[in-house]
């Protein structure tokens, strides 16, 4: 056992003593300045007897303040108020009894002089202490500025101080010219203009961003930074506890378009109270309408997924939150074990996220797609209106206009049957968008994985472009749509502008300083196209939510359509009827 190991009791006893011996000291030095550093021999008894007193009162009254609590580390401006308060409240005690009771052979004046004495000692000792800590950071801690004069600022310097981060702000930059020149949390704040001439002559290669910026905002700075050499670019982020901590800046970040016509009102009274199940519920869009419906008041959540991990990971994640779950490990396909579910628990709403989705693996595996996307689609659909469910959702794709592969083909499909299908009391609505950012098997993951194995970025074609949007906000967007469904809406949701991925892996090389690995160009895969659309043109109607239209789906005959499915399902050649349900299928096999 380390005897010299800091504790509690330790600390408590150290400043004690400390503080005792400091308490001394102040008094003698005070009559030293009193009496001209030659003290009378007949002012020793007044000495003795003002420290029997003036001892136990300071260190009754610094106890009284819990300033024997605090570490070294925590130090700061209000502690140092608390020691200033109970000096004085110790030396007006003092000053009563001596000048009223005792106040033959005591110089008055000493009192005072003992009080300031005293506050340098016990207050420069604890600060000393700190200052020389802080000293000692720095020569192992990374420097960095701040962007952004803010509280948010002010919370990373206390990290710093408090020896939670290893980052030692040496200057403040802000664009707002009230705050230039003034000092936050005893850092000086410099014009954000000033960047360049701060980073060079402080050697800076770690930037802390505290100030909230809209991505294209945030992209340029980001690469001004990175063409300053600055190598370590943190965001501040709000933590679910309320603090403040750091991330590294994303691909997300960067690149996220954040709809600005988010509406949580209209989103919690759809939800709220409602028995919600969700297939595919362990995928990335099915996982995140899970939680948003779970923070949004849904009563109960039915999560159905056939893969046992994915449904497991779920599960646990939403664990904390104060809502009733039902996990259910089910394949979509099985009609009659969907049926059970729907009869058990009587969903108010479904939103059907299931389906095989990656282009190259469906391109393979044809039938297990159509049986998976198609009839599962339609089982949930049916089952949906056999049970009364008040609405249901299919998630959609870019990738079901004007198809190029398997998987789009089928997920058209899906629009068809749930556009044609008599849905009775249900409200059935869809829901078409692009790619979210850092969805499982995406792009973004499949790039980390090739930054960290060292090895080039493979990108398929030059001029090879997708929309992008972050999960939560899709996911957000989807149940908006939702809620202002009345049934037989194809919903579009707007992705912004596409992203050259070519682009996009310029980017990530550089965001983890990697560009030496370069770039590979493999050709077009099986059914990829080098263009997604969305389908958003003059013809399309605009909902109150700019981020949401609804654009136009052809009739189809339902009877024709229930017979092509059975051919769909037992043709040896399943690619030329999916052709005559979508005619504008134009498969790209090679």
């Amino acid at each position: 056992m380390n005897i010299f190991a800091p504790s509690p009791i330790k600390r408590v006893v150290f400043f004690l003593l400390s503080d005792s011996l400091l308490i001394v000291a102040s008094l003698w030095i005070a009559y030293l300045f009193r009496f001209g550093f030659v003290i009378p021999q007949e002012m020793h008894e007044g000495f003795i007897k003002a420290l029997i007193l003036v001892l136990p009162l300071k260190i009754m009254a610094l106890y009284s303040v819990n300033i024997y609590r605090v570490a070294w580390r925590f130090m700061s401006i209000y502690e140092a108020v608390k020691i200033l308060k109970a000096l004085f409240i110790s030396m007006t005690i003092f000053s009563l009894v001596f000048f009223f009771i005792m106040e033959e052979g005591f110089p008055r004046s000493v009192v005072f002089i003992d009080f300031f004495i005293s506050v340098v000692f016990i207050g420069g000792m604890r600060f000393s202490k700190r200052l020389w800590m802080e000293r000692k950071k720095k020569n192992f801690t990374n420097k960095t500025i701040i962007i952004g004069a803010n509280e948010k600022a002010s919370s990373i310097v206390k990290s710093f101080l408090n020896g939670d981060i290893e980052y030692y702000p040496v200057a403040i930059l802000s664009e707002n010219n009230r705050m230039v020149g003034t000092l936050l949390s005893n850092i000086k704040v410099h014009d954000l203009a000033e960047i360049d001439k701060i980073i060079k002559h402080e050697g800076i290669q770690s930037v802390i961003v505290a100030k909230r910026y809209e991505p294209k905002a945030l992209n340029e700075l980001f690469e001004k930074l990175k063409d300053l050499g600055v190598k370590d670019i943190k965001i501040v982020k709000l933590l679910g506890n309320k603090e403040d901590g750091l991330k590294d800046i994303s691909i997300e970040d960067l690149l996220a378009r954040k709809p600005k016509d988010l509406d949580s009102a209209i989103i919690k009274a759809f939800i709220k109270n409602k028995t919600v199940l969700i297939t595919g519920a362990g995928g990335s869009i099915g996982s995140e309408l899970a939680k948003l419906s779970a923070e949004f008041g849904a009563k109960k959540l039915i999560l159905v997924d056939n893969s046992e991990y994915n449904l497991y990971q779920i599960t646990e994640s939403l664990s904390a939150l104060p809502v009733n779950i039902e996990s259910i490990l089910q394949s979509v396909v099985d009609k009659a074990k969907m049926a059970l579910i729907f009869d058990q628990f009587r969903p108010h709403v479904v939103l059907h996220a299931a389906a095989y989705k990656h282009v190259p693996l469906v391109e393979k595996n044809v039938q297990q797609a159509i049986l998976n996307n198609v009839v599962g689609t339609k089982n949930c659909i049916d089952v949906s209106i056999e049970y009364n469910v008040e609405k249901f959702v299919l998630i959609s794709t870019d990738k079901a206009v004007r198809p190029t592969n398997v998987m789009g083909a089928t997920k058209r499909i899906c629009e068809i049957y749930a556009m044609n299908v008599d849905s009775k009391m249900t409200e059935i609505a869809a829901v078409r968008f692009g790619n979210v950012l850092g969805s499982s098997g995406s792009v973004i993951p499949k790039f980390q994985q090739l930054i960290a194995q060292n090895r080039p970025l493979c990108v398929t074609h030059p001029d090879i472009t997708r929309y992008f949007m972050l999960i939560p906000e899709a996911c957000q967007l989807v149940l908006q749509a939702a809620a202002i469904a009345k049934g037989g809406e194809l919903f579009v949701l707007d992705m912004g502008r596409p992203v050259k991925i070519v682009d996009l892996a310029r980017k990530m090389l550089k965001l983890y300083d990697k560009e030496d690995l370069g770039i590979e160009f493999t050709g077009l895969r099986p059914g990829e196209k080098l263009f997604e659309e969305l389908l958003i043109d003059e013809h399309d109607m605009q909902t109150k939510y700019s981020s949401i239209f609804v654009t136009g789906s052809r009739h189809y005959d339902k009877a024709l359509l229930d017979v092509q499915l059975q051919e769909l399902l037992h043709s040896e050649n399943p690619l030329e009827v999916l052709k005559v349900i979508v005619p504008e299928f134009n498969h790209k096999a090679n």
